[in-house]
């Protein structure tokens, strides 16, 4: 009897088996990175290899033929070594990752290029995504090779390697069961960091501070940081991926918190935006206020059934009808949002799909058709404005006067599409303007 927790990814292969047809599908697990010399990283699984088996370790491979009359779901892996893992820590090995991870097969990952021929015997096509490795990849268009060398005389083999996201990642995309609860808990750490955060933050702390105490809660829960936390105080607020974290945060400074957490593969991702000494300015609160009311506007505009645009769009229209107000943009509103005049201000997307990767897999689009969003489907919404000290507006806009300089805010949470409407992940995190001041 296999274990319970097994039972998402049996599913999941299950449904990616069906997917393929008569494709043979081969992922390669990731590989171990270096630090600097002979110190790794710690490993982290390819995010495609771990969604279909949760098998956690490196130089393995997974293969899933539903073609073949025995042997559908067959994992490469490294042996058991005693004296290796001594070193690097215990392996599942062969005979284990049978019982552990319901493969039909396991074979010592020695023996790939013996082995593999037979599941690529009968498939039509391969299904392959090209990833860092280069060497395995020079690896798979040889295994094709020698296949269609194969066919000629066989009078069946695979004819074209095709890309295996088009069929896994609609999968991925929608989120099952365990991974929905999975991303509340790590939603919950992520959320008592941020509340935490708010609390210590003060002037004449460094950036870093901050951060510390935000991952430390992350670690007393087995988490860890989902990105390189950013702590953007004064003008690093502007900087959309600032991470040096090491400046002394001052009494009329904004601070922008953009962190989430990794436990179990999944992550969050929030980002919140208060003053640290308390108040804000009359500058800071109108632009707080806009980007605010911008992000309610796009969290109203997901749903099942709207598409992915939708969001955005009513974002950038609240964020120009708020710059007009304020006079950084001059001009008609649709004229403006159509020559993407708010650019300057507002340069991002409104967000992005969430789970296994924090910029996670899924399409936006398919040709010029946005895509439809549907219960299960977990997204950031995450409206901002940055004005930059050194900030270029368009032709035709004004100069942006200097009390708005570096000013920097954005606002972010995690929302799952239900079947009627949409729940929250980080509501927890407060976000009002009250709120915020204290």
């Amino acid at each position: 009897m296999q274990p319970s927790y097994i039972a998402p990814f049996a599913k999941r292969r299950q449904d990616f088996l069906a997917a393929i047809g008569d494709g043979t599908a081969i992922l390669r697990s990731a590989p171990m990175a270096v630090m600097h010399n002979d110190v790794e990283y710690n490993f982290r699984q390819d995010s495609d290899f771990f969604y279909l088996t949760g098998f956690n370790e490196s130089n393995a491979v997974a293969v899933f033929a539903p073609h073949h009359e025995e042997h559908q779901y067959v994992l490469f892996v490294e042996p058991k070594n005693i004296k290796t893992e001594i070193w690097t820590g215990y392996r599942t090995g062969v005979d284990a990752a049978k019982e552990k991870y319901g493969a039909d097969e396991a074979y010592p990952i020695a023996e790939l290029a013996e082995h593999l021929p037979k599941y690529l015997k009968h498939a039509d096509r391969i299904l392959y995504r090209f990833g860092h490795d280069e060497g395995f990849n020079t690896r798979m268009v040889g295994f094709w090779r020698s296949a269609m060398r194969r066919r000629s005389r066989d009078g069946y083999g695979p004819t074209a390697i095709e890309e295996l996201g088009e069929y896994l990642h609609p999968m991925r995309v929608v989120k099952d069961h365990s991974e929905i609860e999975q991303m509340r808990r790590v939603a919950d750490i992520a959320a008592q960091a941020h509340n935490l955060a708010m609390t210590i933050a003060q002037p004449k702390m460094y950036e870093y501070e901050v951060q510390a105490a935000i991952e430390n809660i992350f670690a007393k829960q087995g988490g860890g940081p989902a990105y390189p936390s950013i702590v953007a105080s004064g003008g690093n607020s502007c900087i959309l991926h600032y991470v040096e974290n090491n400046q002394q945060m001052g009494d009329r400074d904004l601070l922008l918190i953009d962190a989430g957490c990794e436990l179990g593969y999944y992550n969050s991702d929030i980002t919140r935006t208060f003053p640290v000494g308390g108040k804000f300015t009359p500058e800071q609160k109108a632009i707080y206020e806009i980007v605010l009311e911008a992000q309610l506007a796009a969290l109203n505009a997901v749903a099942p059934g709207a598409t992915y645009n939708e969001h955005h769009d009513a974002a950038v229209r609240v964020i120009v009808e708020g710059l007009l107000d304020l006079g950084l943009l001059v001009g008609k509103v649709d004229e403006l949002i159509e020559s993407k005049a708010y650019k300057p201000f507002y340069m991002h997307s409104t967000g992005h799909w969430l789970g296994l990767d924090v910029h996670d897999v899924g399409a936006y689009k398919y040709g010029e058709d946005w895509q439809e969003l549907e219960a299960g489907n977990i997204l950031t919404v995450e409206p901002g404005i940055y004005i930059s000290p050194y900030i270029e507006p368009m032709e035709g806009q004004p100069a942006v006067d200097p009390k708005w300089h570096g000013i920097g805010v954005r606002i972010e949470d995690d929302v799952l599409v239900t079947g009627g409407g949409i729940d929250i992940l980080t509501a927890a995190v407060p976000k009002s303007v009250e709120a915020m001041e204290r």
